[in-house]
């Protein structure tokens, strides 16, 4: 695999976004959180979603520049306009605001309406750790999900991230949809004409299915644990609780209203929400609970076949040092050339590629 050097991703996608209006700061901070989610491993909220930010852009569905604005707030709590900016960038303007809310009254608990697709939820979450504070963020997305006993996609896969500081640097970091999958792994068996495992989605009758096509065309996704018997009215429930926090609270649009985030043409009003918790308003001595059940569940006996046991946020710290390793990020030959056809329609100089020595 060819790899591209952090600095240089980072460089290239905002050379793209300034290319086609972004305010300068605001093309940095999607930068970051695209680069972030493919550092950890998180391909699907990287690179593979600059194109999706670029014609949002171009189209003016997206806002070039601007600032949120709060349109209520209390010492622990916030509701803001996003006022229709990239997500990343009401994102951290909210996470941010949380955690200073968090510093003065121990949470803090923003809710924004008016938004768009932020990337990689645990983005947010994470920013928490560095103020030794817990983090958590929700948004609401297209509906993809069929309801347990229903046959319409009433729900979107809504995301959930929490993220827990414990000793020496280490963390939980929880990053997960509610639906069963995410639909692009639908789409990539219905592509290698593969069929799915029972339990990802329905067909147009609701029933499971295991080929692509039915989940595609007039199907939908499963919520989180399949079919009712298998406990996939939980995933339902949990979907419903994040729409409960985005959606709902904040007032942006919720659930079947919201349109087709790739191919929108109008502003697409997602709600999300951030929170952020100091610990030491609680009882004392957190991290180190922390680190003992993660050290307990990490030391436990493997399963027959498997090496070890992981914790949430293992698996990206592993390939946070696999990217030091390689001296960037890997990436299939397709992103590379996708890269390259983004810079070239763009003309922007594109990113360096360093190609591997056989």
């Amino acid at each position: 695999m060819d790899v591209i050097p952090v600095d240089e991703l980072k460089s290239f996608i905002q050379r793209c976004m300034e290319q086609v209006g972004t305010k300068a700061t605001h093309a940095e901070v999607l930068a970051n959180v695209l680069v972030d989610a493919d550092k950890r491993g998180h391909y699907s909220q990287g690179l593979n979603r600059l194109l999706m930010y670029i014609v949002d852009v171009k189209s003016g569905t997206t806002t070039k520049s601007g600032i949120p604005i709060v349109l209520k707030e209390t010492l622990a709590t916030a509701w803001v306009d996003g006022a229709n900016l990239l997500g990343p960038v009401v994102g951290h303007y909210c996470m941010d605001l949380a955690i200073t809310k968090a510093k003065r009254a121990g949470v803090g608990w923003v809710c924004a309406k008016a938004s768009n697709h932020y990337g990689m939820a645990s983005h947010y979450s994470m920013m928490a750790l560095k103020h030794g504070m817990l983090g958590m963020s929700f948004t609401n997305s297209l509906p993809t999900v069929v309801p347990t006993r229903s046959r319409s996609r009433l729900l979107g896969s809504n995301p959930l991230t929490i993220a827990a500081p414990a000793t020496n640097g280490d963390s939980f970091v929880l990053d997960m949809t509610t639906s069963s999958v995410d639909i692009a792994k639908v789409e990539k068996s219905h592509m290698n004409r593969e069929p799915i495992p029972l339990g990802w989605g329905v067909n147009e009758f609701g029933e499971p299915t295991t080929e692509p096509d039915e989940v595609l065309t007039g199907g939908g996704l499963s919520p989180l644990g399949g079919d009712e018997t298998t406990g996939g009215h939980k995933g339902y429930g949990l979907a419903s609780a994040v729409e409960v926090f985005c959606g709902i609270l904040s007032g942006s649009d919720f659930g079947p209203a919201i349109g087709n985030l790739e191919e929108k043409k109008t502003a697409a009003n997602l709600g999300q929400c951030f929170v952020a918790i100091n610990p030491n308003v609680f009882a004392g001595g957190f991290e180190d609970r922390m680190s003992n059940l993660m050290g307990q569940c990490r030391d436990s006996m493997p399963a027959i076949g498997e090496a070890k046991v992981l914790f949430a946020g293992d698996k990206e710290r592993d390939h946070e040092k696999l990217v030091v390793e390689k001296g960037g990020i890997p990436y299939e030959v397709k992103q590379i050339d996708d890269m390259y056809q983004v810079a070239k329609n763009l003309g922007v100089t594109p990113a360096k590629v360093i190609r591997p020595v056989n």
